[in-house]
């Protein structure tokens, strides 16, 4: 089975989706004259700016809930086993992958926000929903809401789970051994897998709703502290920053551990942790209560620098500024780091080893807290993407009890993966995110050479700015967008 994992795993991430990723993101900042550069103080502005409605929440809230998406595990386990499989260069192509697919999750967003629905008195969208009415290909929007379902239902839950498990297995000093039906597992593994289990079930049958509200607390507050620590430990080393600068920028051109490994392992995980093209973006996008579809698709570009730029970037700095870290599959005189190469890059132990190295016995357990809370945030978040899904899927089949099953699977999902080994998780986890990259981004890039609707509503947008309107408005019949039915009525009304 692990065999057949890893085989499927490397032909969804081959090189051609690598550069499918990279391709999609210059070709939309080509297009949208790289509007992630050019409109970053409106993205800042509409952050202040929004309110929530009793169908939509807020700017802030969607923003919230997709970074909840966004920052997880990828930002501290995942950045760990880019440096760890790729080399440091890995980590300039996180920053690249993270600049050029902000216009990515700027069109996709946008795109959510056009073609969104009223369900049962909540907005929902998503690339199932502008798939089916931009292109008129229901089969494909099916396949992907189906894929969407199979992979945040069931594969990319114990990813997270795993490293939260791992993590705090790691800060306890490993616990004792418990035998259990799947094998003898970590005892601190079994706490923490039932203790997320519970906690999870709490909030995802409260609906999107409490998701919103528990999600603009938790993750901005972990963010900023998070950030803050890196910054401490950064700053304790501030000699060492123009080295470790040069380390990331020369190993990215002249790589330790061969050109394909570097930039594969910096796409794949770059992608894992901002989403950009991924195509789960756009389900929190829809859900926002705006003006104008434009505006959430900037507020979501934004969410990108913050995940990559801002959260991995202080992950990768405490790592290679400690020397917390080994290259896999190269010779140990340009390996690099100071750890054994017993150590799984997979897990969270590089940036517990690196924050330990500073703060003697607080490394491991903040780490552990703080990886807690962005994987615990990240599984709300993959319910809510299956949840938006299975919504598209009951507008043709209305199945009983398919909500309740999403939420038991999703639940098993999370406490199985939080006692197995972190290998297997994320090599399913990749599976997931490769699929749904390949789907989304095709279907993107379709849409806009049938109808450009993301480029015409962010030109409305900006024309109306320059105009000095008090009020945006949104009318897709005067930009020639079809299908648009939330918005053609909103307008008339």
């Amino acid at each position: 089975m692990t065999d057949l994992i890893s085989t499927v795993n490397n032909v969804v991430w081959s090189s051609a989706l690598v550069y499918l990723c990279l391709g999609a993101g210059l070709f939309f900042s080509l297009m949208t004259r790289f509007v992630q550069v050019r409109q970053f103080p409106e993205m800042i502005r509409l952050l202040r700016s929004g309110r929530a409605s009793a169908a939509g929440i807020s700017t802030f809230q969607a923003l919230a809930v997709s970074l909840s998406g966004r920052v997880g595990t990828g930002n501290i386990a995942g950045v760990a086993a880019a440096i760890g499989f790729g080399g440091p260069g890995a980590v300039f192509w996180m920053w690249v992958v993270a600049f050029l697919g902000a216009s990515t999750a700027y069109v996709e967003s946008t795109l959510g926000q056009i073609y969104k629905e009223v369900d049962d008195g909540q907005y929902r969208g998503g690339p199932a929903f502008y798939i089916e009415k931009a292109l008129g290909q229901k089969w494909y929007a099916w396949l992907f809401a189906l894929t969407t379902v199979f992979a945040c239902g069931l594969l990319l839950p114990g990813v997270q789970a795993n490293a939260i498990g791992n993590a705090v297995d790691l800060a306890a000093g490993g616990a004792r051994m418990v035998a259990t039906p799947v094998g003898d597992v970590s005892l601190a593994k079994l706490i923490m897998g039932a203790a997320v289990t519970v906690a999870l079930a709490v909030i995802i049958f409260g609906g999107v709703k409490r998701i919103a509200r528990f999600t603009q607390v938790v993750v901005p507050a972990m963010a900023v502290l998070y950030i803050i620590s890196a910054l401490v430990i950064i700053g304790m080393n501030l000699s060492a920053v123009p080295g470790i600068i040069m380390l990331i920028l020369g190993d990215a051109f002249t790589p330790m551990a061969g050109l394909g490994a570097v930039i594969g392992w910096g796409v794949k995980r770059g992608i894992y942790s901002n989403e950009a093209g991924q195509g789960t973006g756009p389900h929190a996008a829809a859900a926002a209560e705006v003006d104008h579809p434009a505006q959430q698709g900037l507020v979501q570009a934004f969410s990108v620098y913050v995940d990559t730029l801002f959260i991995c970037s202080a992950t990768a700095f405490m790592i290679l500024i400690t020397g917390a870290y080994h290259v896999t599959g190269v010779d140990a005189a340009v390996s690099g780091g100071s750890l054994m190469a017993s150590v799984d890059p997979n897990s969270p132990a590089f940036t517990q080893m690196a924050v330990s190295s500073v703060f003697t016995g607080i490394g491991g357990p903040f780490v552990a807290l703080a990886l807690f809370f962005f994987a615990f945030t990240t599984l709300l978040s993959y319910y809510y993407i299956a949840e938006t899904n299975v919504a598209y899927i009951r507008r043709t089949f209305n199945i009983p009890g398919l909500m309740l099953l999403l939420k038991l699977a999703l639940l098993g999902s999370a406490f199985y993966g939080a006692i197995r080994a972190a290998g297997t998780a994320w090599a399913l986890g990749d599976i997931g995110v490769g699929v749904m990259a390949w789907m989304n981004i095709i279907g993107i890039l379709l849409i806009f050479l049938a109808a450009r609707p993301a480029i015409k509503a962010l030109r409305d947008y900006e024309a109306q700015k320059r105009a000095g309107v008090a009020r945006y408005r949104f009318d897709p019949k005067a930009l020639g967008i079809k299908n648009a039915d939330f918005w053609e009525q909103r307008d008339q009304s």
